[in-house]
């Protein structure tokens, strides 16, 4: 009696983004922005306020933030009002601001036992992690938005480097002074990363009735 052969049959696995936010993640509004600072200064999480602050005000990415030593920010027994990285990715320096209330915060962490010998600002636990990882401080950004009842899922590192640009450029159009800030080489990479262009447009619409 001859066989029929059979088709195979392949279990559909379900897509890697099903049920999440993809694309660009959002910035935060300055009330997210102080919502935070608020539950993290209630909290006593000395660290975390600093860490969470500096990213605000440095705007640099993920991988930059978390190998800052603390040479970087502090000297001459004080932390400083500027500064000047070399990028991770670009090779490029990039300037950033230290403002009144990040250095308080930076002055506060760098007075905790745990940072004694620390060579960076943001040390690990682990003897062979000399400091945070970037999949560590994603898992902080997701604590921090989800504590203000954000939903996790449309915000993340990249939420943090874009939240003060987004603000600079809402409030002077000024994109030359976000590509600066940013570090970015090109202004195409700016225009992309702010999706300023889609902005721009929907804000013309909105403004034609019919």
């Amino acid at each position: 009696m001859p066989t029929t052969n059979l088709p195979a049959i392949r279990l559909r696995r379900p897509a890697w983004n099903r049920g999440r936010i993809v694309g660009q993640k959002r910035p935060l509004l300055p009330k997210d922005v102080w919502a935070i600072r608020v539950r993290l200064e209630i909290a006593n999480r000395i660290r975390d306020l600093a860490l969470f602050n500096t990213a605000i005000d440095s705007k640099l990415r993920g991988c930059d933030l978390v190998s800052l030593k603390v040479a970087d920010v502090f000297a001459a027994g004080q932390v400083k009002e500027r500064t000047s990285i070399n990028q991770s990715k670009t090779r490029q320096p990039v300037r950033f601001e230290i403002t009144e209330g990040t250095r308080r915060s930076i002055a506060a962490w760098l007075q905790d036992p745990a940072m004694i010998g620390s060579e960076y600002l943001w040390p690990g636990r682990f003897h062979e992690r000399l400091h945070i990882s970037t999949r560590q401080y994603a898992r902080l950004v997701r604590d921090w938005v989800t504590s203000v009842g954000l939903e996790p899922s449309a915000y993340g590192t990249h939420s943090m480097r874009r939240t003060k640009v987004a603000q600079i450029y809402r409030k002077t159009g000024n994109l030359r002074a976000v590509q600066l800030l940013l570090g970015h080489t090109k202004m195409d990479s700016t225009v992309r990363y702010l999706g300023v262009e889609l902005e721009d447009a929907l804000a013309i619409s909105e403004a034609v009735e019919m």
